[in-house]
């Protein structure tokens, strides 16, 4: 397993280069990166071999559908980073790992307490796939964690947390609410893939299940999809025989680009928060925003929060217009030449979408503790361009908003 020793900057580049996974057997030397194996067939020395059988743990050769080394290595580096896990579980999207955490840690009959800032598939997932199952679904106000003590029946099993919100950019208080729950025997789950375990450490401010869509900073590159899901014994064998249930498995390929990319997140992290603490302060100075909703910002809503219990941000918030419909707000957005229109984040490259999770809530109304202007906003991701260009894109698109 990957040493925890070091700093996190050093496991980026150490974290999953087992000797055994980069060197061949009896053989001096090796190399950098753990080399692809691309296997579906495991094989045995002889009947005997078979007959003992392998342990359920990553590192031991059975079948493709348990991995090889190059998705061990990967699983085995998110591990090293995320502090007080045991192991990490692969899955082919981040939506794949909240749902597989959330099957693995639910039965029919029990309840899941969903954060009321939750990314829509998983509201889609919990209002959806588990509610067909008798798994009920509770929504409760992040933002107010006595609203959690409130919901939680004896039938609660699960919370489910996000911290900042993907597209409201709300920053809960993740100890009080984690605390709360473990008062119930509740376990907590959070989606981390904002922050990601160098900006927050999720289990360590006691959740007990961290998730991140590694399509986002891991990957870095927008060329794959891919989720994972890390926590300590025995949580962590539970989810893993979940995924082995459905049949989850991801590509070594994949892995290996995932592994790329982990190499350089650090320094990519730090090149889009850099650059998103620059746009923002240039928006927060503009009179066409009411709001910007960027934790990192000295007084935006949750920087306190984000200051507390935060090492780092990344590129993606979000900001609301004072005066606009959303004719403007599209004439904005198609002005745009450096951001493209797409729903991801986290690639080296700079997106845009419009942002209206009010039809999403069912608690306050969004945003919450600022000045609502139109009620209309747009979410940025910011990728590794520079900030200067960038704020030159963006004044185009105040201009187009004139123009009828």
């Amino acid at each position: 397993m990957s040493d925890k020793k070091h700093k996190p900057a050093t496991r980026l580049v150490e974290a999953g280069r087992l000797k055994e996974w980069t060197t061949a057997p009896g053989k001096p030397g090796g190399v950098v990166n753990p080399p692809v194996w691309r296997s579906s067939t495991h094989l045995y020395e002889d009947v005997a071999d078979l007959a003992k059988g392998r342990p359920n743990a990553d590192g031991h050769f059975y079948y493709g559908r348990r991995g090889g080394p190059t998705q061990w290595a990967l699983a085995d580096a998110l591990t090293g980073l995320e502090e007080g896990a045991d192991g990490t579980e692969l899955f082919p999207s981040g939506v794949a790992a909240i749902a597989a955490t959330l099957l693995a840690l639910l039965k029919p009959g029990d309840e899941l307490l969903l954060t009321d800032n939750a990314y829509e598939p998983t509201r889609a997932i919990a209002f959806g796939m588990l509610r067909r199952m008798g798994i009920a679904t509770r929504t409760f106000d992040p933002m107010q964690p006595e609203t959690l003590a409130e919901a939680i029946s004896d039938k609660s099993q699960v919370v489910m947390l996000e911290s900042p919100g993907s597209l409201t950019m709300e920053v809960c208080d993740v100890p009080a609410l984690t605390a709360i729950a473990r008062e119930h025997g509740v376990l907590s789950v959070i989606d981390n893939t904002w922050a990601s375990p160098l900006g927050f450490s999720a289990l360590a401010h006691g959740c007990d299940v961290s998730i991140m869509s590694l399509t986002k900073h891991i990957g870095g590159h927008s060329d794959l999809m891919m989720g994972s899901a890390s926590a300590a014994a025995p949580i962590i064998e539970r989810i893993r025989l979940q995924a082995q249930y459905m049949g989850q498995v991801v590509s070594p390929d994949d892995a290996a680009l995932a592994l790329r990319g982990l190499r350089t997140m650090g320094l990519r992290l730090e090149k889009t928060t850099s650059s998103a603490l620059e746009i923002s302060k240039w928006l927060e100075s503009r009179d066409e925003v009411s709001a910007v909703l960027c934790p990192m910002l000295p007084g935006a809503p949750g920087h306190d929060l984000w200051k507390r219990d935060f090492t780092g941000g990344c590129g993606l918030f979000s900001f609301i217009f004072a005066v606009a419909d959303k004719a403007a707000r599209g004439r904005f957005i198609d002005a745009l030449e450096l951001f493209g229109i797409g729903f991801s984040w986290g690639g080296y490259e700079s997106l845009i979408i419009p942002a209206d999770p009010a039809r999403i809530r069912d608690h306050h109304a969004w945003p919450q503790g600022v000045d609502h202007g139109s009620g209309l906003g747009v979410r940025l991701a910011i990728g590794l361009e520079d900030p200067s260009d960038l704020i030159r894109d963006l004044e185009n698109g105040f201009a187009a908003m004139e123009t009828k």
